[in-house]
């Protein structure tokens, strides 16, 4: 495989785990934000966001400790969004939700930055 080959490959990785957690955050935002609901309906949001975790999956799967990372933490992340909606008064899911969204934030402008990076080379 040529470096141009494998720089491609890179930049498809990359980009696919930034839509993930991208979308993992917009998934955040509609446990509070009705606007952002209803901007986009939750069958399409779904279908989006499994079709995203599983283009991941398959492009992680040479590296099943990354693979198996993404794939626990997007689970976490999920579950704490359905719990916040069924439970939306809960101080203690809103604290939740907000350290994954920080945590989320912070992934998302790395990975944006490797993704400029390997854009660059």
């Amino acid at each position: 495989m040529s470096s141009q080959d494998k720089n491609a490959e890179c930049i498809q990785i990359t980009e696919t785990v930034l839509r993930l957690y991208v979308l993992l955050n917009q998934y955040l935002d509609r446990c509070h934000d009705q606007a952002a609901k209803e901007a986009f309906p939750e069958s399409e949001f779904q279908e989006h966001l499994q079709a995203t975790r599983a283009k991941a999956a398959e492009l992680l799967a040479t590296n099943r400790v990354v693979k198996d990372k993404v794939a626990v933490e997007s689970e976490r992340i999920l579950q704490v969004g359905a719990d916040c909606m069924a439970e939306a008064s809960e101080s203690g899911l809103k604290e939740q939700v907000a350290k994954e969204r920080e945590a989320l934030r912070m992934k998302t402008l790395t990975i944006s930055d490797l993704l400029a990076v390997f854009r660059s080379v």
